[in-house]
C-alpha cells in the first residue's frame, strides 16, 4: 500500500490530513501540560491539607497527641504529604520526558512537511507549464492550418478568374505556399511538444508524485508511532510512582493498625480520674414517727452550725452529690432530702415525649436524620418517597452513561484507528460501581419507605380516618407534655394511651381488608429485582418471577400484586415492569 500509487490525485486531501495530524499531536501536548498542572494543583492542596491539620507546637493539640488515635492521624498526614510529593514527581517526568520531546517533534514535524508539500507544488507547477506550452502550439498549428486553407482556396479562385493578371495569380500563389509552410513547421513543433509533454507528464505521476505521496506517508507513520509511544510513557510514568504510593497507603494502614483502645481509656483515666470515691446510701426518712425529722449524713446539704447530728457509720460521710454544688450560706435552714426533690421536678418540666424532644432538638441544631425520622408519618413518607425518586433518576443516569461508554468501547474494537477500547474499562467500573452504590442507596430508603407505608392505613377513606386519629393523637401527645399529666398512683400514662391508640388504628386497618372482595388481574408483571416484604402488608419477590397486578401505584410509589390467587401484597413500583391488560376493569388506557 502505497499513497503514490493509490492517492496520485489526492494532493490537497493529503495536505488537509497531514495538517490534522500535526493538531491532533498538538492537541495531546496540550492535554499532557494541562495534566502536569492539575498533578501540580493537586499535589500542593494535599500539602496545604496536611500542614493545616498539623498540631502546632506549644499548644494544647500537642498534648492531645498522646493518644494513639492521634498519633496515627499524624502519621497519615505525614504520609499524605510523601504521597503529594509523588504527584509532583508525575508532573516533572511527564513534563521532561513527553511535553518537550513532543514540541522540539512538533517543530520538526512542521518542517519537514511544509518541504514535501512544497515540492509537490513544485513538480505540479512544472506540469502545468508543460500543458500551458502545448495548447499554445497546438493553437498555433490550428491557426496556421487554418490560414494556409483559406490563402490555397484563395489561390484557386484567382486562377480561375479569366480576369485577373498573371502577377496577381502568382502572387496568390506565392501566398498559399508560404502559408502551407507554416502549417508544416507549427505542426513539427506541437508533434515535438507534444512528446515531450507526454514524457514530463509520465515522470509526473510515476516518478515525482509518488516519491513525494512516499516521503509523506513515512512522516505521517512516524507521527502515528511517536504518539503511541508518548501515550505508553504517559502510562509509564504513573506506574512508576504506584510502588511509592503504595509504601505510603501502608504506612498509613500500619499506624491504624497500632490505634489501641485500651491504652486510650487507661489515658484518659490517667488524665480525667478524681480519687473521690461514689457518694453512699440516702437513708429511709420516717414521716410515721412524731419525732423531728433530721436529715442524714448524706443529704444534699450538711450542718455546720454545731447541732447534733445523727451519725452512722459510712466513708460517704459529709459528702455531697458530683451534680450538685455546695450552699455556702450559713443562715440556710436544712430541708429534707425529699423536698429538695420535689422542688427540683417542679421547677422543671417532664417531657415524656422522646420524639418531640428528639424532633425539637434536630431543629435547633439543624441536623436532619438520614431516614427523616424527625418529621410526622405522611411527611417522612413524602420525603422519602421524593429521595427514592431522586435515587432512581441517578441510577438512570448513570445507566445511560454505561450504555453510551459501552457502545462507544464497540465502536473502538470494530474500528481501532478511532481509539483504545481499553481506555474505557476504567471509566467503565467505576460508573458501574457508582450504580451498585446508588441501588443499595435506593434499597436503603425503600425499606424506610416500606417501613412507614406498612405503618400508616390504607389510602382514600380510611386516609382520611387515619388523619383524624392522628390529628387527636397529635392533640393529645401535646396535652400530656404541656400538663405533665400522670395517672392517679403517679406513674405516667402516655405510654398506655399511645399504645391504645395504635390498636384502633391497626384494628381499623384490618377490619378494611376483611370487608374487601378479591380484586381481579389487571395485568401481569415481572420482578426486576429481589424484594424482601418483611412488613405488613408487603409480599416478597424473587428477581425474575411474573405475578398478577391488582391495582396499579397510586403515586405512593407502590404497586399491588397477588401470587397463586391467595397470596397478595405491596411491592415497590421501581422493583417491576408492569404490562397492564388495557381490556381489564380498573386498568388506565393509555394515548
Amino acid at each position: 500500500m502505497s499513497w503514490g500509487t493509490e492517492l496520485w490525485d489526492q494532493f490537497d486531501n493529503l495536505e488537509k490530513h497531514t495538517q490534522w495530524g500535526i493538531d491532533i499531536l498538538e492537541k495531546y501536548i496540550k492535554f499532557v501540560k494541562e495534566r502536569t498542572e492539575i498533578e501540580l494543583s493537586y499535589a500542593k492542596q494535599l500539602r496545604n491539607l496536611s500542614k493545616k491539620y498539623q498540631p502546632k507546637k506549644n499548644s494544647k493539640e500537642e498534648e492531645e497527641y498522646k493518644y494513639t488515635a492521634c498519633k496515627a492521624f499524624l502519621s497519615t498526614l505525614n504520609e499524605l504529604n510523601d504521597y503529594a510529593g509523588q504527584h509532583e514527581v508525575i508532573s516533572e517526568n511527564m513534563t521532561s520526558q513527553i511535553t518537550v520531546d513532543l514540541v522540539r517533534y512538533v517543530q520538526e514535524l512542521k518542517q519537514e512537511r511544509k518541504s514535501n508539500f512544497h515540492d509537490g507544488r513544485k513538480a505540479q507547477q512544472h506540469i502545468e507549464t508543460c500543458w500551458k506550452q502545448l495548447e499554445s502550439s497546438k493553437r498555433r498549428f490550428e491557426r496556421d492550418c487554418k490560414e494556409a486553407d483559406r490563402a490555397q482556396q484563395y489561390f484557386e479562385k484567382m486562377d480561375a478568374d479569366i480576369n485577373v493578371t498573371k502577377a496577381d495569380v502568382e502572387k496568390a500563389r506565392q501566398q498559399a505556399q508560404m502559408r502551407q509552410q507554416m502549417a508544416e513547421d507549427s505542426k513539427a513543433d506541437y508533434s515535438l511538444i507534444l512528446q515531450r509533454f507526454n514524457q514530463e507528464q509520465w515522470e509526473y505521476y510515476h516518478t515525482h508524485i509518488p516519491n513525494i505521496f512516499q516521503k509523506i506517508q513515512e512522516m505521517e507513520e512516524r507521527r502515528i508511532v511517536r504518539i503511541g509511544e508518548s501515550m505508553k510513557t504517559y502510562a509509564e510514568v504513573d506506574r512508576q510512582v504506584i510502588p511509592i504510593i503504595g509504601k505510603c497507603l501502608d504506612g498509613i494502614v500500619k499506624a491504624a493498625e497500632s490505634i489501641d483502645q485500651k491504652n486510650d481509656s487507661q489515658l484518659v483515666v490517667e488524665a480525667y480520674k478524681s480519687g473521690f470515691e461514689p457518694p453512699g446510701d440516702i437513708e429511709f426518712e420516717d414521716y410515721t414517727q412524731p419525732m423531728k425529722r433530721t436529715v442524714s449524713d448524706n443529704s444534699l446539704s450538711s450542718s455546720k452550725e454545731g447541732k447534733p447530728e445523727l451519725k452512722f457509720g459510712g466513708k460517704s460521710r459529709g459528702k455531697l452529690w458530683p451534680f450538685i454544688k455546695k450552699n455556702k450560706s450559713p443562715k440556710q435552714q436544712k430541708e429534707p432530702l425529699s423536698h429538695r426533690f420535689n422542688e427540683f421536678m417542679t421547677s422543671k418540666p417532664k417531657i415524656h415525649c422522646f420524639r418531640s424532644l428528639k424532633r425539637g432538638l434536630s431543629l435547633k441544631l439543624g441536623v436532619t436524620p438520614e431516614d427523616f425520622s424527625n418529621f410526622p408519618p405522611e411527611q417522612r413518607r413524602k420525603k422519602l418517597q421524593q429521595k427514592v425518586d431522586d435515587l432512581n433518576k441517578e441510577i438512570q443516569k448513570e445507566t445511560d452513561q454505561r450504555d453510551a461508554i459501552t457502545k462507544m468501547k464497540d465502536v473502538y474494537l470494530k474500528n481501532p484507528q478511532m481509539g483504545d477500547p481499553a481506555s474505557l474499562d476504567h471509566k467503565l467500573a467505576e460508573v458501574t460501581q457508582n450504580i451498585e452504590k446508588l441501588r443499595l442507596e435506593a434499597h436503603k430508603f425503600e425499606a424506610w419507605l416500606a417501613e412507614v407505608e406498612g405503618r400508616l392505613p390504607a389510602r382514600s377513606e380510611q386516609a382520611r380516618r387515619q388523619s383524624g386519629l392522628y390529628d387527636g393523637q397529635t392533640h393529645q401527645t401535646v396535652t400530656n407534655c404541656a400538663q405533665d399529666r400522670e395517672s392517679p398512683d403517679g406513674s405516667y400514662t402516655e405510654e398506655q394511651s399511645q399504645e391504645s391508640e395504635h390498636k384502633v388504628l391497626a384494628t381499623d386497618f384490618d377490619d378494611e381488608f376483611d370487608d374487601e372482595e378479591p380484586l381481579p388481574a389487571i395485568g401481569t408483571c415481572k420482578a426486576l429485582y429481589t424484594f424482601e416484604g418483611q412488613n405488613e402488608g408487603t409480599i416478597s419477590v424473587v428477581e425474575g418471577e411474573t405475578l398478577s397486578v391488582i391495582e396499579e401505584d397510586k403515586g405512593d410509589g407502590w404497586t399491588r400484586i397477588r401470587r397463586n390467587e391467595d397470596e397478595e401484597g405491596y411491592v415497590p413500583t421501581s422493583y417491576v415492569e408492569v404490562y397492564l391488560d388495557k381490556n381489564a376493569k380498573g386498568a388506565k388506557t393509555y394515548i
